[in-house]
């Protein structure tokens, strides 16, 4: 009898322990919004799409609004921050890239040193070497599917949904994907972007095109 009143008491620990185990691993992931604008149409018919492959699409601003999740033992709920992205190829081709990230000011240093950490750990690859790290004040709104996004003195965008959806209804017309893994992943019409700061690429300016993605993200 005892001992199988022994049996079922470790059981119930063990199980306990896991089922505790897995809803930290579930609260420390990291969620929220994200936005991206390239200087590339991501949705074109094909031979807009192949005019521009060989002669723009070498930069892109990424635009996060981290709502939950810890990463390294630091909370990170709240934080926004911007990415500008500059190639010296099409961001869909391999080649050195350069970040420049730009932290809200409103966020710790040890929030804006943990995701540094984390963008360099599960994005390295993609986004490329994080050279520089800014802090200065960073909007981001969310309305419906409206995105709109500031770093003062560095960057901004103002990304609404296409019309009707077409990406979803068209995806043979979308040319690239996201910098960043996106759940239910969606083509923006960008009103207008620009990147002002000039310190991992030239200025630059769009409007007007089919140039952005916008969804949620967790990991």
């Amino acid at each position: 009898m005892k001992k199988t009143l022994l049996s079922a008491a470790l059981a119930l620990a063990v199980s306990s322990a896991v089922s505790f185990a897995g809803s930290q691993q579930q609260s420390n992931k990291i969620s929220g919004d994200y936005v991206e604008a390239r200087t590339a149409s991501v949705f074109a018919g094909a031979c807009h799409y192949n005019g521009e492959l060989v002669t723009t699409g070498q930069d892109a601003i990424l635009a996060w609004n981290i709502t939950a999740g810890t990463w390294q033992g630091t909370d990170l709920a709240g934080v926004k921050a911007v990415a500008a992205v500059s190639s010296n190829v099409n961001l869909a081709n391999e080649g050195a890239r350069k970040v420049e990230l730009i932290v809200d000011s409103k966020a710790s240093d040890a929030q804006a040193a943990a995701l540094k950490a984390l963008l360099s750990e599960k994005f390295g690859a993609k986004l490329g070497q994080i050279v520089a790290v800014r802090r200065a004040p960073v909007t981001f709104s969310h309305t419906g599917n409206d995105y709109s996004v500031s770093a003062k003195g560095y960057a901004a965008m103002d990304v609404q949904p296409m019309p009707n959806g077409e990406c979803c209804k068209q995806p043979n017309l979308v040319w690239y994907s996201p910098l960043v893994p996106l759940e239910g992943r969606k083509v923006g019409f960008t009103q207008t972007a620009s990147y002002t700061a000039g310190t991992v690429g030239d200025a630059w300016q769009r409007q007007g095109e089919n140039s952005a993605f916008y969804g949620s993200f967790q990991f």
